[in-house]
């Protein structure tokens, strides 16, 4: 399964970033293999970042996101991709992947 976080930085130990279309990077987390690579996000657009951003995600066929704050435009083209998107907590990634696997964040799309 590939787990897409909203990051401030591009290892497992940096925070999720709150705001979807406006974070720096995108980790990508392969829970079978326990890899995971960055993207980089372009958050200064004026416009359409939501859009954007979420565009990446389904370029990436990514399974589920966690991050914090989803526009309405970016979930609405998450959910027509099928990924199922979670609100985490602000912490490090690595305890968000943790607190999925569990089942303890809450469903937003």
């Amino acid at each position: 399964m590939k787990i897409c976080l909203t990051a401030t930085d591009k290892n497992l130990d940096s925070k999720l970033h709150s705001r979807f279309g406006r974070c720096d990077y995108f980790l990508i987390y392969d829970s079978e293999t326990k890899e995971y690579y960055t993207l980089e996000n372009d958050p200064n657009l004026a416009h359409g970042a939501g859009v954007n951003a979420a565009q990446r995600v389904v370029d990436e066929n990514i399974d589920v996101l966690i991050t914090g704050n989803l526009g309405p435009n970016a979930k609405e083209i998450l959910l027509k991709a099928e990924i199922k998107c979670y609100k985490g907590e602000d912490k490090e990634l690595k305890r968000n992947i943790n607190l999925f696997k569990e089942d303890k964040l809450s469903n937003i799309c």
